[in-house]
């Protein structure tokens, strides 16, 4: 997910490493914070690997600032994530949104109907939090008040996340 979030905040724009950690948190929010001992590490591989261009700008009263910049292998490189996300980048949410924050960059609407169709088909498929004897449990047959409101909430987030999702797939087929 690292590496989709930076290669997709440098194809928008130039950024120096502090402007992209702040980014980068707030795409993440608290859910999965950013540690400069993960973040730098990844931008020293994408710039080893050609993808990550850098270089040097005066700063502002302060130390010069490394600038990093999207290479047209990194470019190619975000298209083909794009195109066709890992499995993990469909089924957890957090890193579907990753995607989602950048597939507008994908020229291709038809190839952006295909990563919102595997989104749809993941979601489509019955899954639970809870099971008894090898059936997820339903909201309405737990009497835990705490994972009823689990449930509940699950249903209503995925129930919207699939109505938008019919609704984009309908926008761009049209």
């Amino acid at each position: 997910m690292l590496e989709l979030t930076i290669l997709g905040f440098l194809y928008e724009e130039s950024l120096h490493g502090y402007e992209l950690k702040e980014r980068i948190a707030a795409l993440n929010g608290h859910v999965r914070p950013v540690s400069d001992g993960a973040l730098y590490p990844a931008i020293n591989r994408l710039t080893a690997a050609g993808l990550v261009g850098q270089h040097t700008e005066p700063g502002v009263g302060a130390a010069p600032r490394r600038v990093l910049s999207l290479t047209d292998a990194g470019r190619t490189r975000l298209l083909a994530r794009l195109r066709d996300p890992k499995p993990i980048e469909i089924t957890d949410a957090t890193r579907f949104f990753a995607v989602l924050a950048f597939l507008r960059h994908l020229p291709d609407t038809t190839a952006q109907a295909g990563v919102l169709r595997r989104r749809l088909e993941f979601l489509e498929t019955p899954a639970g939090f809870f099971y008894d004897r090898g059936k997820p449990v339903r909201a309405e047959d737990t009497g835990d008040p705490f994972r009823q409101g689990m449930l509940r909430i699950a249903r209503a987030t995925g129930h919207a996340e699939r109505e938008w999702l019919t609704e984009a797939l309908a926008d761009l087929t049209a």
